[in-house]
């Protein structure tokens, strides 16, 4: 069967690619550690929980609006348009981060929730347009695709990055962020599929997303796999979004990495992603992302458990390129199980349901680690319980029934 749409397909992967420079720099890589260490202060954990209230709080905004907003997307037919406000709400966060100095600890928090609900919230939409795109039988194929081209952008905006942070220009990292996601996510704009003419007003939209949105609630609690798979996800994905967020300021603070450490530590980590992901998109159809998902969860669990005893520098190199071969692997393996639970023409609705189970466990991962980091004035124990969110997901897993190998990839 030849895939068709490859012109969507690009632009939604090159989507992938522009947000990427966010995922890494501003999320990863260099600003929880700017902002951790230098506006906050990050000698007794302080840092960490002023990070982690961040995330959690953007978080539970996102969670709070993204199935209303996906429901108003299907109904009033403004879902590019709603994917361009969220996308401009975090390159202009990003770019604002420039006015930031040290001490400035509120004003850099509610540019960090801002900039995060820009990205998060804007996912929602993203990612509903993956059934649309992609036949069923390349579903798996595209949604690993669209994760290898962000390590793509990933690796490319942190070379860009790095001669920024070696003369100390944070400033300009930030700004050349925003230029970066806003000049690259252009091609979604111009060629994803267009909003629906005659759709429903704001409003109208509004009232009928809140009540298809408790209707999908509804439908999905009473679909037993489906619940159950969002359960499994709802705790590996928590440590997942907690890895991601603290993995470049437990680097820093614990074993001591410098700024440009981080990126070079960082770029080996995403051309591992790169190869996993490209090496795990035909698996995930013919082997089934079940299958996948589970082997991804099971080396996390030993990923985790190794990082609290890790002593030296090179051990955690190693250990960085083992999580990164796994890192795109669980993500897009994830996402495309959870299109078989998806009604036709329900897209957006069943994925604000999947992006508020994910990022609901956002909320509690990374204020559970900078609490634990601040008691025990130590992020080792913060990063040992990381690794019960993965078992938990792991067990969890098993009890769902689906995620079989794709039937159209074997005529």
């Amino acid at each position: 069967m030849p895939l068709k749409n490859k012109k969507q397909i690009l632009s939604w992967c090159l989507f992938d690619f522009a947000n990427s420079s966010y995922s890494a720099v501003i999320s990863a890589v260099i600003f929880p550690v700017y902002y951790a260490n230098h506006i906050v202060g990050n000698e007794t954990g302080l840092g960490d929980l002023w990070w982690g209230r961040a995330i959690s709080l953007s978080m539970a905004a996102v969670v709070l609006t993204s199935p209303f907003l996906g429901g108003i997307a299907d109904f009033s037919g403004i879902r590019k348009r709603l994917l361009f406000i969220y996308t401009l709400l975090c390159v202009s966060a990003v770019a604002s981060f420039s006015l930031i100095q040290r001490g400035m600890v509120i004003e850099g928090f509610i540019l960090a929730v801002l900039a995060n609900i820009g990205m998060e919230g804007g996912l929602v939409f993203y990612n509903s347009f993956l059934p649309e795109i992609a036949e069923r039988g390349y579903q798996g194929r595209v949604s690993a695709w669209g994760f290898a081209t962000g390590y793509a952008g990933s690796i490319l905006s942190l070379l860009i990055a790095l001669p920024l942070i070696k003369n100390s220009c944070f400033n300009l990292t930030w700004l050349m962020v925003s230029v970066f996601f806003a000049l690259f996510s252009l091609p979604a704009f111009l060629f994803l599929p267009k909003d629906r003419q005659g759709g429903s007003g704001i409003i109208h939209s509004a009232s009928k997303g809140i009540r298809y949105t408790w209707s999908t609630f509804k439908n999905i609690w009473v679909k037993k796999e489906a619940r159950k798979f969002l359960i499994s996800y709802l705790f590996f994905e928590d440590g997942v979004n907690t890895v991601i967020v603290f993995s470049s300021i437990f680097a820093a603070t614990t074993l001591g990495f410098k700024p440009q450490e981080l990126i070079m530590l960082y770029l080996l980590v995403q051309i591992a992603a790169l190869t996993g992901a490209f090496a795990m998109a035909r698996p995930i159809d013919f082997q089934g992302p079940k299958k996948v998902v589970s082997l991804s969860l099971l080396v996390w669990v030993v990923i985790s458990v190794l990082t609290y005893f890790v002593q030296t520098k090179s051990e955690f190199w190693i250990i960085a390129c083992l999580a990164g071969f796994g890192l795109g692997t669980v993500q897009a393996a994830a996402r495309a199980f959870f299109t078989r639970f998806i009604p036709q023409g329900r897209e957006s609705e069943y994925f604000g349901v999947y992006s508020m189970v994910g990022k609901s466990s956002a909320i509690f991962g990374p204020l559970i680690f900078g609490y634990i980091s601040l008691s025990f004035g130590s992020q080792r124990p913060a990063i040992l319980s990381i690794s019960l969110f993965f078992l938990i997901g792991l067990v969890c897993l098993q009890f769902v029934k689906g995620g079989e190998p794709n039937i159209d990839t074997k005529k």
